[in-house]
């Protein structure tokens, strides 16, 4: 049983790792509910940008579901490459009762497939199998079923993970309805994924009256909020209170998104959650421009084409078969104008208040496949600590192989995700802006501590298995009520939803630079990768 657990464990992990969602390949054909939606009763009919649209009430009838939303013109054809356009009219009441296909992404290996639904999917999953497109600009809407306050609801935006190379906006991992019932609007947004979303080509850039490329997917999260600020008061939401979240890639993007000129008015705070690109030369999601138009010559070389017009008429399923990973963001002079480094440097990003943080366990599934030895240990931290890696580990000389290891593990999730956090935290506290940052320690039979783990709590959706105890609920809610609390007012503290009052989350300024853990306990705690930061800076 240990065996099959630990094996179970490193499937998860490495999935998450890479990809955070399920990938499928299946042709779309709009019919009711081809991804795990039941119809209870309709909505009434309401009109947004576009034209009227219809969702549906869920089971317990207290949340209108919105599925479905087209936010942006299909980026296909002539669109391909392009800055998103606007919304296509329609006629009629469009069904808003099923959700829209993924952006188009790679499929996994057979065998990784099979673990892959084995242990992180069922049949009954949305993503089991789920359609993608390359028509792929839509928007999913949660709100309470009651008439909304008088200002409107808060609203909370989130911008799903996987590398910027996949993922989809309707997993259930942060599924909006558990939230929804709490006094929310939750929307969550799609976005161009990998070659579709994130290259670059010389051609393009003369092709865009903005000069832009390079950064589509970054556009299309962009334009999504646009649009939630221009429509979200037709479910009751208030476009003057608006947080923006995401995950991994997701909060990759969220920190891009806090730094782009263009979001400006269009929220007010931001939730980061496992990754950050504020750093000079963040680790990952992020390259110069001058690296992606290399990758984009590369592109069109790998298929034979001379010049965009031959790589547009190329199908999407064989453009997603190329070899480079198109998942970082660029300064293209439009989206981003400069880096978020600089950007942030100058005072010009726009969160108001920030709460940000990491897992403990977030460089498992990224360094499970690495030998690391007493032997090899010193080259592998080379790249993290330069001139300073004999002096690192002389201070913390590892005991042996499995020691080995797991520092190595410990570096890397400095180096790629808790780090740049640190960095982020640091950077608005001394804007004067407050920050919260967390530390997420909570072990259970799956995910863990790993890479995308605490996402299951702090949206409120713990499955009921046997894999969760009754403490993994009572995070649950711990974790969800301080997000809702950060989403209403600003300010994670106050009370649950059960109306009791929650341990208090200390601002970084006030704690002088302590997290709030998520774990077992519930407290302010140092943050335990610190000793390596020393050395990173």
């Amino acid at each position: 049983m240990k065996i099959f657990y630990r094996l179970k464990l490193i499937t998860i992990s490495i999935f998450f790792s890479i990809s955070m969602c399920s990938c499928a390949s299946s042709a779309f054909v709009r019919k009711t509910n081809p991804t795990g939606l039941k119809i209870q009763n309709q909505t009434e009919v309401i009109n947004v940008t576009g034209g009227d649209i219809r969702g549906i009430i869920n089971k317990e009838g207290n949340v209108e579901i919105y599925a479905g939303i087209p936010f942006a013109a299909p980026p296909v054809g002539n669109l391909r490459w392009k800055e998103p356009q606007n919304v296509v009219p329609w006629k009629g009441i469009l069904e808003a009762d099923h959700f829209a296909p993924m952006a188009m992404q790679n499929e996994s290996g057979r065998i990784f497939q099979f673990l892959m639904n084995l242990y992180t999917s069922s049949k009954n999953d949305r993503t089991y199998k789920g359609p993608m497109s390359e028509d792929c600009l839509y928007l999913n809407v949660w709100k309470p079923v009651e008439a909304a306050p008088e200002n409107g609801w808060p609203v909370l935006v989130y911008v799903h993970g996987g590398s910027l190379m996949s993922g989809q906006s309707w997993y259930e991992k942060y599924d909006g309805e558990n939230l929804a019932k709490h006094g929310i609007v939750v929307v969550t947004i799609a976005y161009r994924t990998g070659i579709f979303g994130y290259f670059a080509d010389k051609e393009l850039a003369s092709e865009s009256g903005h000069g832009t490329t390079g950064n589509y997917g970054l556009l299309d999260q962009i334009k999504a909020l646009e649009w939630v600020h221009n429509n979200i008061a037709s479910f009751g939401g208030d476009a003057g209170n608006v947080t923006i979240a995401g995950e991994s890639a997701g909060s990759s993007s969220v920190n891009a998104l806090c730094a782009t000129p263009l979001t400006k008015g269009y929220f007010r705070r931001a939730i980061g959650e496992s990754s950050s690109v504020v750093q000079q030369t963040p680790p990952h999601t992020f390259r110069t421009m001058d690296s992606a138009l290399k990758m984009g010559d590369d592109i069109k070389k790998e298929f034979g084409c001379k010049n965009i017009e031959e790589l547009r008429a190329l199908p999407a399923s064989k453009l997603i078969k190329t070899k480079y990973k198109n998942n970082s963001m660029t300064v293209d002079g439009y989206a981003l104008p400069e880096t978020p480094y600089e950007i942030y440097k100058k005072g010009e990003n726009h969160e108001e208040v920030l709460l940000n943080g990491f897992n403990k366990n977030e460089g498992f599934g990224f360094t499970f496949f690495t030998k690391v030895n007493k032997k090899n240990l010193s080259s592998l931290l080379e790249s993290s600590f330069k001139e300073r890696t004999q002096e690192f580990l002389t201070e913390y000389e590892p005991l042996n192989n499995k020691d080995s290891k797991r520092l190595y593990t410990d570096v890397f999730s400095a180096v790629c995700f808790s780090y740049p956090h640190d960095i982020w935290t640091k950077t608005v506290a001394a804007q004067n802006k407050p920050v919260y940052e967390y530390y997420f320690s909570r072990e259970n039979g799956e995910i863990g501590t790993n890479h995308s783990g605490e996402m299951i709590y702090a949206y409120r959706n713990v499955p009921h298995t046997k894999n969760y105890k009754a403490r993994d609920y009572e995070l649950e809610e711990i974790m969800s009520s301080y997000w809702l609390n950060f989403v209403k007012y600003g300010n994670p503290n106050g009370k649950d939803t059960n109306g009791r009052e929650l341990p208090q989350w200390q601002t970084t300024q006030e704690s002088n630079g302590l997290l709030m853990e998520f774990g077992d306990n519930c407290g302010m705690v140092e943050d335990p990768f610190r000793y390596i930061y020393e050395y990173l800076e």
